[in-house]
């Protein structure tokens, strides 16, 4: 199992650009976007999940996500509020944590906790036990016009996924009006880049190891045709 990278992996990216190229997309979720974790003025906590922990068996058994929601995921709820209590960060939403210590090495495990935090609860809302199969008519078509097939779609966003060296995660995203396929290390989103996220697919070891081992591929293949939800992408485009 990986442990917690205390580096921010963001060291090349200018935080008054991150600022300037994010802000649409941190509106967007600050003002009635379909995700959104903002808990200001309170100690940040653990989202419930959309559904029980056995719920995606036998693709994710209930012994994967009893560690990977109830260890890790809560592991990076009880760190952030221990590194900002009594700082200029607390009581602030999560999404303003991440876009004032974006870019900023000396504040990385700050950055690294409070987007590990958003990236695993928009994960959870990326699966569903009834997903993969026929996607929505509306998405299919923005689809189909970005990157020619839904199958063309499907292969890119798993050749992201097993590509990604080490840790990190494999996102849909929008860019303009148009979908992209982008992947990022370790705690990095696409709000850095000023992307709007529609789905996602984590790729650190202690989201699949337990169920598959050193077989990522397997694990990718099987969420991309049983559990990723399509609903989730169309209603994040808006």
């Amino acid at each position: 199992m990986e442990k917690q990278d205390t580096k921010n992996p963001l060291t090349s990216v200018d935080r008054r650009g991150f600022l300037i190229a994010s802000a649409g997309a941190l509106t967007w979720l600050a003002t009635g976007g379909v995700f959104n974790t903002a808990l200001a003025d309170q100690p940040h906590l653990l989202p419930p999940l959309p559904y029980p922990e056995n719920a995606l068996d036998p693709v994710i058994t209930a012994r994967t996500m009893g560690f990977h929601f109830g260890k890790h995921h809560q592991g990076y709820v009880s760190n952030l509020n221990n590194l900002i209590t009594g700082t200029e960060y607390e009581g602030l939403a999560l999404e303003k944590i991440i876009a004032a210590t974006a870019g900023r090495p000396e504040k990385g495990a700050i950055f690294n906790n409070a987007a590990q935090i958003w990236n695993h609860s928009f994960y959870w809302q990326s699966l569903t036990p009834k997903g993969g199969g026929e996607l929505p008519a509306a998405l299919k078509q923005k689809i189909e016009a970005s990157f020619g097939s839904v199958d063309a779609c499907k292969k890119e966003f798993g050749a992201a996924a097993l590509s990604q060296f080490g840790s990190g995660w494999a996102w849909l995203v929008m860019d303009g009006g148009t979908l992209k396929i982008v992947k990022t290390a370790n705690a990095d989103l696409p709000l850095t880049s000023g992307l709007k996220p529609l789905l996602t697919i984590d790729v650190w070891e202690h989201a699949y190891y337990l169920d598959y081992q050193n077989r990522r591929a397997d694990y990718v293949t099987a969420v991309l045709d049983k559990l990723i939800n399509w609903e989730f992408a169309l209603q994040n485009i808006g």
